[in-house]
């Protein structure tokens, strides 16, 4: 599949979110992982999608909609 490297991820949540998240961590570690690959992954495809937009559109500033 891919080749893959561990990170170390800060970020600040709400504290009731941030509660929610360590016992997900603790019970469930992968669970947590494909979350986080799943999110990342979306905004890529976003990022390559709007950017063709914009290159296809002559870098207008035309909204975008995209069904994700």
């Amino acid at each position: 599949m891919w080749e893959t490297c561990s990170v170390q991820l800060n970020v600040r949540l709400p504290r009731e979110i941030a509660q929610q998240a360590e016992e997900v961590q603790e019970s469930d570690p992968e669970f947590l992982s494909r979350i986080v690959l799943y999110g990342l992954t979306r905004r890529s495809v976003y990022r390559h999608l709007r950017e063709q937009q914009e290159a296809s559109s002559g870098g207008s500033d035309s909204p975008v909609s995209l069904p994700l």
